[in-house]
């Protein structure tokens, strides 16, 4: 059901309502999350692929540590959208890297950056909104 996840701990699995506020950093951190993760694709599959290492290999090897966090993001846990913020900054650097040396994706490597940037601005509002929220059962 939207607006609502799973808890553990003192609340044993149920299900808890997400507030308005919370739905949102949520959603800004997922298309952050997930922009990177479509943009990777998109970058070194057509729009600038690369010319010394296949485009497979640098996809697999730029996309794969976005996939262990990406359970806990779907279902708004706060604890795997903190440690997930340590995955951020990888982004975040890889495209500062880009936008600064490599000119004909410049453009691709300053998006990268806005949305690192969103999934960490998200990521720690939906964090310190969750603390304050009561977690409660309806």
């Amino acid at each position: 059901m939207p607006g609502t996840r799973q808890t553990a701990g003192r609340n044993h699995g149920k299900t808890v309502q997400l507030s308005t506020r919370l739905r949102l950093y949520h959603w800004l951190t997922l298309t952050g999350y997930l922009g990177i993760m479509v943009l990777l694709v998109a970058w070194y599959g057509w729009l600038v692929p690369p010319e010394v290492v296949p485009a497979n290999v640098l996809i697999i090897a730029l996309a794969l540590p976005l996939f262990p966090p990406l359970r806990g993001l779907l279902h708004a846990r706060p604890y795997t959208v903190a440690w997930s913020l340590f995955i951020s900054l990888i982004y975040f650097i890889h495209g500062s890297v880009e936008a600064w040396s490599n000119e004909p994706a410049r453009w691709l490597a300053l998006l990268e950056v806005l949305l690192s940037i969103l999934w960490m601005t998200a990521g720690i509002a939906f964090i310190r909104a969750s603390n304050k929220t009561p977690a409660t059962a309806p």
